[in-house]
């Protein structure tokens, strides 16, 4: 894709919210496919949820959830593999995947959706989805180690209540004070929204915030929203750009920007970002899903998913 996909438009009107700091708006300029070269296993699946970051030496990293493509064996709901790349654009893959479904029960079914902590000495923590054996349920759990290849789990992250099932798709930010802050989607009421929690360490122990921002009536967000990953260049007005969609599951890719500790919404675009193409077929999957940001000098870089299957990274800039 070297040109504009439809709908994500140069420019967007937003949702303005009172307030007295300078507007914020986001332009489209550019986006690109990603691709990952790696052994046929993982080849042979379909790519969801790439988490990209850059380290120290200037690398370009990533985690991805492999999911088992359309038509064949539901084996599992996704194993996560990791990657170098010298561009941020392709990926070389390591060998074998990073963390796998079980043996334990709580992550028979599968494993998702990862998010990378890198700690200032090189060792790494990784948020992921664990998939209990019936494929459809789970709660965010992490796993710890000194390289990608080498992660452990060590349980779970922020399990799911009565009242916020299926906690996944984190999203770390260190507060000035030194404490954590844990966005995460859960669902309720048949949608998925999105929680805040403060801890006083990356894994917590968690106390919930009020909910962050809700959906909004007669909207492309009205039903379902999904965490995404926050851009905090601007540490007065940190955006998310999270992910929104109707109530058959039409996900496209927004922002929203927050005052200097997440209390309120001071600014939320109206239309989406990114949209994806439109389908040959109403019936396929109708999907551009956020997954994290990178900030390579002046560029701003999102990465994303499509249809559930395939890898893409959008340049935008803030104004």
């Amino acid at each position: 894709m070297s040109a504009l996909e439809p709908g994500a438009a140069d420019t967007h009107r937003k949702d303005r919210v009172e307030d007295s700091r300078t507007p914020v708006d986001f332009n489209v300029k550019r986006i690109e496919d990603v691709v990952l070269d790696g052994p046929p296993a993982l080849m042979a699946r379909d790519l969801m949820s790439p988490y990209v970051w850059r380290e120290p030496n200037g690398r370009w990293g990533i985690m991805v959830r492999a999911v088992v493509r359309v038509g064949q064996t539901m084996t599992d709901t996704g194993v996560i593999w990791a990657g170098w790349s010298d561009d941020g654009r392709r990926f070389a893959m390591l060998d074998a995947p990073s963390i796998v479904p079980g043996p334990g029960e709580h992550d028979a079914g599968g494993v998702e959706d990862p998010t990378v902590l890198r700690h200032a000495e090189g060792s790494y923590t990784v948020y992921y989805t664990c998939v209990l054996a019936d494929m459809a349920h789970g709660e965010l759990a992490y796993a710890t180690g000194p390289s990608l290849d080498r992660l452990e789990k060590r349980g779970v992250a922020l399990a799911s209540s009565k009242s916020e099932g299926n906690t996944k798709e984190a999203t770390i930010d260190r507060t000035p004070d030194g404490y954590w802050r844990l966005f995460y989607e859960y669902a309720a009421d048949q949608a998925s929204r999105v929680g805040l929690a403060i801890g006083a360490t990356e894994v917590g122990p968690w106390v919930e915030q009020p909910t962050p921002f809700m959906p909004r009536t007669d909207s492309w967000d009205d039903w379902h929203l999904s965490t995404g990953p926050l851009l905090t260049t601007d540490p007065d007005m940190p955006v998310m750009f999270y992910n929104g969609a109707t109530r058959d599951a039409r996900w496209r890719i927004g922002w929203v920007a927050f005052d200097r500790d997440y209390t309120r919404v001071v600014d939320r675009g109206i239309e989406p970002l990114v949209t994806p193409p439109p389908p040959e077929d109403r019936a396929q999957t109708d999907i551009a899903f956020a997954a994290s940001v990178v900030v390579d000098g002046d560029a701003v870089w999102l990465y994303y998913s499509l249809e559930d299957r395939k890898l893409a990274r959008v340049l935008i800039r803030r104004s």
